[in-house]
């Protein structure tokens, strides 16, 4: 008998609920390797024999070949003697079990995934028995996170348990040359979910369904993690009553569009873009809008740029073609508040917003909103990380010694497990104002920690006492980390790039309280991933009324004009800054004006955000403002790409800091604006000057012995060309200028900068 070797395989990763068992199974039946697998915990296990050189193939292979939606972690190989499989004996999948692998982390949960090109061939095959069935998946595609109650994956710790498989639905499961053998979501007509529409069923409901739309109408439609508010995107009329019913009068919505040849009619597409598009996540992409998209205005008001995404499911592949055009597709929820999932409460919340409802009958585990993102050259920045990202894990540069948890921020709330080398970034949950946001944070942290087996020892949050998440993380009988909000961001996009030595991090975000007491947001930092100094910062401004001051950008104007840090440049002359106020309710402006002057409910900050709303509401870009961050995209939106002349950047010493001076800045606005010159001129020119300012800063700071390595973070990094111009001016200077790109540059990536943090302050204990 020819030698044969004998081994158990450990395999860890994201590898449940990815195709993992089929894939390995083919991979041993092609080497004629006998055994088995199995899902094990929340890994996968296993043990092959035959020939030396065909297990070594099996090592090589199980790692290098792997499914595309799987992350192979670690493959360990024991030696067996007398338990080693029977030669002839072929390779099976065993029953899962829940015992733990060797060499067990914390347990991954994959994503879900959009409809591969297999089932979309299905979908619309009228031979194909699921011809038109909005729920089809196999082992590549379909619903993951939204479904799996528990690990190891298995469709009896799914909501597909719900649904029995019919026989022909169990040949293919057990088949392992079908593409469906162990696919957890697997159905069809005859046994799985069913469409719903106000008491009809199947394909009746979307008939239905699609007419409403299609006269004008606004449906809420239940999504893979969660409802979703859609109409046609190119009606200005449907659109509008979106709007008005939502009570959203002006952030930009979603659009779907069916395919890539729709998305160029509608805006301009780069390769990295069409890419991003297509990719199995499927997230909504910020695009250059073309100036005759078909797209209604009150989709993107006053902005250049839409976000469309691909359709995710099947059910979205049937709309867009019944429909025959985009729709706008945005999230099922209360202005700021998490995404709907349950079906009762959806017709309470979405009820007064929509003409019906198109559901089903499978329960959605647990909601993950949809994922943006936006391509700045052949970078991809994520804005949003959410379904087809999260949770899937994000590594640790410093290994987590006691498993902990991250409370997150209190706008564009997530929250992070991480244990070992992995940390695990919630769902979006939006802003955690209210007591609906709060238990959907505290919801999610009990299902994640429940599936990846993670028990918090310690507890890391932000400084502010007032953010929901501080409080929730005080309730905690853990041990607290208390992490300033900006490192935490630099910290992210330090630790993505596997960064544990000192860097460079430049900040610039609306708010965030500094360890001063102060409110920060224009920050420049020497830094490594547990500790931090200021070495540069904005001039600070008063916010005149505090939360006001940010809804309402022309009260920050005036804390600028009136307020601004006296660093020894004289305020703006009065005939230049008179315009601005005359047009101005009096009595608003007088009651701020005075407010300014007696330092009364005026905190300061040196906020880089905010400075970009005054500016803003001095162009008469933005008075009041809907949502964070409106006036700082209408102010990129004015600049376009056009190249301008620069105000004055003027860079000072001041406590032991470079600070940026935005007073002459500001005096050359506004006597440039009294000239005549045009806003677009005077927006691309702020733009410029705020690039030159932050180089200048960080230029200083590295003469004094700072390191080469600059991280940039903050929500105002969003801003294509700001980052652009930022980068470009500080490759310049021969400096090494790193982003984030897996984790999002706002405040939906601090808890994972909480988290790096944390680890690495444990680390060094």
């Amino acid at each position: 008998m020819d030698q044969r070797v004998a081994v158990r395989f450990d395999v860890v990763g994201t590898v449940q609920g990815v195709g993992f068992r089929p894939f390995v199974h083919r991979l041993a039946t092609q080497l004629r390797l006998d055994g088995w697998v199995c899902n094990s915990g929340g890994h996968v296990a296993g043990a092959v024999a035959g020939p030396p050189e065909a297990v070594r193939a099996f090592r090589q292979l199980v790692r290098t070949d792997a499914p595309g939606e799987a992350r192979v972690r670690k493959v360990h190989l024991t030696a067996l003697c007398g338990s080693s499989p029977v030669p002839g004996s072929g390779f099976t999948v065993r029953t899962s079990t829940a015992a733990p692998v060797a060499m067990a982390g914390p347990r991954e949960v994959p994503p879900d995934a959009a409809t591969c090109g297999a089932c979309l061939h299905e979908l619309f095959d009228p031979a194909d028995r699921r011809f038109r069935y909005p729920f089809i998946a196999c082992s590549d595609c379909g619903p993951r996170a939204t479904v799996i109650e528990a690990l190891p994956y298995d469709r009896d710790r799914t909501t597909m348990r719900h649904f029995p498989l019919c026989p022909a639905c169990s040949r293919e499961y057990t088949d392992p040359l079908n593409r469906r053998f162990h696919a957890e979501p697997l159905a069809c007509p005859a046994c799985g979910p069913e469409l719903s529409w106000e008491g009809l069923r199947g394909e009746a409901a979307l008939r239905s369904a699609v007419t409403c739309v299609a006269d004008g109408g606004i449906i809420a439609v239940k999504g893979l993690g969660g409802y979703q508010l859609v109409c046609d995107a190119t009606a200005e009329a449907a659109v509008a009553e979106l709007r008005r019913r939502k009570d959203r009068p002006a952030e930009p919505l979603a659009v779907m569009a069916p395919d890539l040849r729709t998305v160029r009619r509608l805006a301009r597409v780069s390769a990295t873009e069409r890419k991003l598009l297509a990719s199995p996540v499927r997230p909504v992409v910020l695009l250059a809008a073309r100036e005759h998209t078909p797209v209604a205005a009150a989709v993107y008001p006053g902005v250049r740029r839409i976000g469309v995404l691909l359709p995710t499911t099947g059910l979205h592949h049937l709309l867009l073609g019944e429909l025959a055009g985009p729709l706008v597709v945005t999230s099922g929820n209360q202005a700021g508040g998490p995404i709907v999932t349950d079906d009762a409460e959806a017709r309470h919340a979405l009820g007064p917003v929509v003409d019906g409802f198109l559901g089903h009958d499978r329960p959605i585990r647990v909601r993950y909103d949809d994922s943006v993102a936006q391509a700045v050259g052949r970078a991809v920045v994520t804005i949003r990380r959410a379904r087809g990202l999260a949770p899937g894990p994000v590594p640790l540069p410093w290994p987590a010694r006691s498993a902990l948890v991250a409370a997150g921020a209190q706008l564009e709330h997530t929250f992070t497990l991480a244990e070992r080398r992995s940390a695990h970034i919630g769902p979006h949950t939006g802003d955690l104002a209210d007591v609906a946001s709060l238990e959907a944070f505290t919801s999610a942290y009990r299902d994640l920690k429940a599936l990846t087996g993670i028990e918090p020892r310690a507890v890391a949050h932000d400084l502010h006492p007032g953010y929901l998440s501080t409080r929730w993380a005080h309730r905690l009988r853990l041990r607290r980390i208390a992490v300033q909000h900006h490192h935490a961001h630099l910290a992210a996009c330090a630790a993505e790039h596997g960064l544990r030595s000192p860097f460079l991090g430049v900040a610039y975000d609306g708010l965030g309280l500094g360890d001063d007491g102060s409110l920060w947001g224009g920050e420049v930092l020497v830094a490594d991933l547990a500790q931090y100094r200021r070495v540069g910062r904005f001039a600070t401004a008063p916010l005149p009324g505090g939360e006001a001051a940010v809804r309402h950008p022309s009260r920050m104007a005036l804390g600028y004009l009136d307020g601004a840090e006296p660093l020894g440049t004289p305020r703006p002359y009065s005939w230049l800054t008179e315009p601005f106020v005359e047009r101005l309710d009096p009595v608003m402006a007088g009651a701020v004006q005075s407010m300014v002057a007696r330092n009364i409910n005026c905190p300061r900050a040196s906020s880089a955000g905010r400075l970009f709303d005054a500016v803003a509401a001095l162009l008469g870009l933005a008075g009041t403002v809907s949502y964070e961050g409106e006036a700082a995209l209408a102010l990129e939106s004015a600049a376009g790409a056009r190249h301008a002349r620069p105000f004055t950047a003027r860079i000072v010493r001041a406590g032991g800091l470079w600070v940026y001076d935005p007073s002459p800045t500001l005096s050359d606005l506004l006597e440039r604006q009294a000239s005549g010159e045009a806003v677009a001129e005077l927006a691309a020119a702020f733009h410029v000057t705020i690039a030159i300012a932050t180089a200048e800063l960080v230029g200083r700071a590295v003469q004094e012995g700072a390191p080469r390595t600059v991280c940039l973070a903050g929500g105002c990094f969003v801003n294509r060309r700001l980052l652009t111009d930022v980068r470009r001016r500080l490759r310049a200077q021969g400096l090494r200028v790193l982003t984030a790109s897996a984790v999002p540059l706002g405040d939906g990536g601090i808890s994972y900068g909480q988290a790096v943090v944390a680890a690495a302050r444990l680390a060094k204990e």
